[in-house]
């Protein structure tokens, strides 16, 4: 089971670190994305970091400010996310990604995970 945390309200501009936690195995030597659905729109993967974090992957609009990482210690897998901007507000989950980051990313993924959790709800606004 994947639960995702460290969602909130923050003001445009500001940044938030969303936590994905693993109970019950290891998310080391997985493949992990975070996905976002924006209101009334289709989620979407944009960010995505490989089991041997040899890969990591951003979409356009999120490349530059947001960055993925893996916590092993504390069994997670992280994304920091700065400069936001209402266009990111949206329910963010992660995912195991069972091939490569780049299948799963994007508006039209040519694959899409099997599994979500309950997502962590990010709103920026003023």
């Amino acid at each position: 089971q994947l639960v995702e945390s460290g969602g909130g309200l923050v003001q445009p501009g500001g940044s938030l670190n969303l936590s994905c936690a693993a109970s019950g195995f290891t998310l080391a030597s997985h493949t992990i994305g975070w996905f976002r659905q924006a209101p009334g729109k289709e989620r979407e993967g944009i960010s995505c970091i490989s089991g041997d974090e040899k890969d990591t992957y951003y979409t356009v609009p999120v490349r530059g400010r947001f960055s993925i990482s893996r916590d092993n210690a504390k069994n997670t897998v992280d994304l920091q996310m700065t400069a936001l901007n209402p266009d990111d507000t949206g329910v963010y989950y992660c995912a195991i990604v069972g091939g490569r980051c780049v299948e799963y990313m994007g508006p039209s993924p040519m694959r899409v995970p099997g599994y979500w959790g309950q997502g962590t709800q990010v709103t920026v606004s003023s």
